[in-house]
């Protein structure tokens, strides 16, 4: 069995996952690995004013560690409050003062997305739309040409049959971004969530125009050809559930 001094004198000198791995070694090298004076001077390299203390602000400078040493990760969410068979989504687009697209369409519509991406568009695009990222994704029958020179805006707003009420995702914000590399025209807007949640801002809605590669052509007056709609919550959601709690969270009326 190694003597008990010379554990002490090596482990000041491990980072905290090979300390941590010798705690697994055995119960003698576990009890002197949680001496906590090992943890302090773990804690002092990544918090030195909170070692200034004469005692740990939590029980132990092991519990503070481990606590936050890092972010935590693939946190799980407890299941939404709403569900996209109880939402119906309301898309508007103008060209100037001209309505050239409006849509209720239902949450489990943006759900299913494409069954069969169309012929003609970018591999770039369709890389995208064929990756893991979650999407909400609108097929457009019969597509629709925006011209590029043009002032091109969207409204979107939502609504829950549970409670007939309607909250804004987007509120008449332009096209005014065409990324020609991924054939993408892009439109944004915060989001305004309920009074009980006053510190969440800044968030950002984003509608997208997807169009075809030869869309944007000299041929066709710079005009995009329009075969799909995307929204996305990016900013703060990456997963079906993460969309319908921050939708949850919106200004219901």
């Amino acid at each position: 069995m190694i003597n008990e001094e010379v554990l002490k004198a090596v482990f000041p000198l491990l980072e905290a996952v090979d300390l941590a791995s010798c705690m697994r070694v055995c119960g003698q090298w576990k009890d002197i690995a949680l001496e906590d004076y090992f943890w302090k001077c773990l804690c002092a390299k990544k918090w030195p004013s909170i070692c200034k203390k004469p005692k740990p602000p939590t029980v132990t400078y092991y519990k503070l560690y481990k606590s936050f040493h890092k972010r935590p990760q693939n946190r799980i969410l407890p299941p939404p409050r709403i569900s996209f068979d109880n939402l119906e989504f309301y898309i508007d687009i103008w060209i100037e003062d001209r309505l050239i697209f409006s849509e209720a369409v239902p949450g489990t519509a943006l759900q299913l997305g494409f069954k069969i991406l169309p012929s003609g568009i970018c591999d770039k695009l369709r890389t995208y739309l064929d990756g893991p990222d979650y999407k909400m994704t609108l097929p457009v029958e019969p597509r629709f040409t925006v011209p590029v020179c043009q002032t091109v805006s969207v409204s979107v707003l939502v609504g829950r049959k549970d409670s007939n009420k309607v909250a804004c995702i987007i509120n008449k914000s332009m096209f005014d971004y065409i990324d020609r590399t991924a054939f993408r025209a892009m439109a944004f807007d915060y989001l305004e969530f309920a009074p009980v949640y006053p510190f969440s801002s800044s968030i950002r809605a984003w509608i997208s125009l997807l169009f075809m590669e030869d869309g944007s052509s000299e041929g066709n007056d710079g005009a995009l050809d329009v075969f799909g709609i995307q929204m996305d919550f990016c900013d703060a959601a990456n997963s079906k559930e993460e969309v319908l709690w921050l939708l949850d969270m919106l200004d219901w009326k």
